[in-house]
């Protein structure tokens, strides 16, 4: 006697969940108004829509990570030469813990390997250590302090810098 599964039980574990289809793209004026929607219920004190247009206007390269149709994380990342910045990288607060900010600095990491960069750099809140373990976890590691870089809700917050060698 032979047992037909249906295709749902199918594997001896049960249902392997798989992750919905994910792409980086260039970021598009039609997504501002989702990153900005991302933006402000990411930060306190968020980009506006003109800094994001303007960092697509001067040819930084603003990409997304586009799951289902729908933005789920950013990043903006400016190259000179051999160096670059990470200037923002930000996932939509719903889909934290999914591996999607490793995934989009990994993509960003990437693309400066592509175009020849030796060092790449970043600042971070010390108040948020997601992000700097994200980072540490990356191979970054802290090579400087910028004083009062960031606004706050009282006065201004200081911005450590991190480097990675590529």
């Amino acid at each position: 006697m032979s047992i037909v599964l249906p295709k749902s039980h199918s594997h001896p574990r049960g249902d392997i969940p798989k992750e919905p289809p994910a792409h980086f793209r260039a970021m598009a004026n039609f997504d501002l108004k989702q990153i900005m929607e991302i933006e402000t219920s990411a930060y306190v004190f968020p980009w506006t829509e003109g800094i994001l247009r303007d960092c697509m206007r001067v040819g930084y390269r603003c990409r997304v990570l586009e799951i289902e149709g729908q933005v789920e994380a950013y990043g903006i990342l400016s190259i000179t030469l051999d160096e670059a910045h990470i200037l923002n990288l930000c996932v939509k607060p719903a889909s934290h813990g999914q591996g999607l900010a490793h995934r989009m600095l990994d993509h960003l990491l990437d693309l400066a390997r592509i175009n020849a960069v030796k060092t790449i750099f970043l600042e971070v809140r010390p108040s948020n250590p997601r992000a700097m373990r994200l980072y540490q976890r990356a191979g970054f590691a802290e090579v400087g302090l910028r004083k009062d870089y960031y606004p706050a809700k009282v006065g201004r917050e200081d911005a450590l810098v991190m480097a990675k060698e590529l």
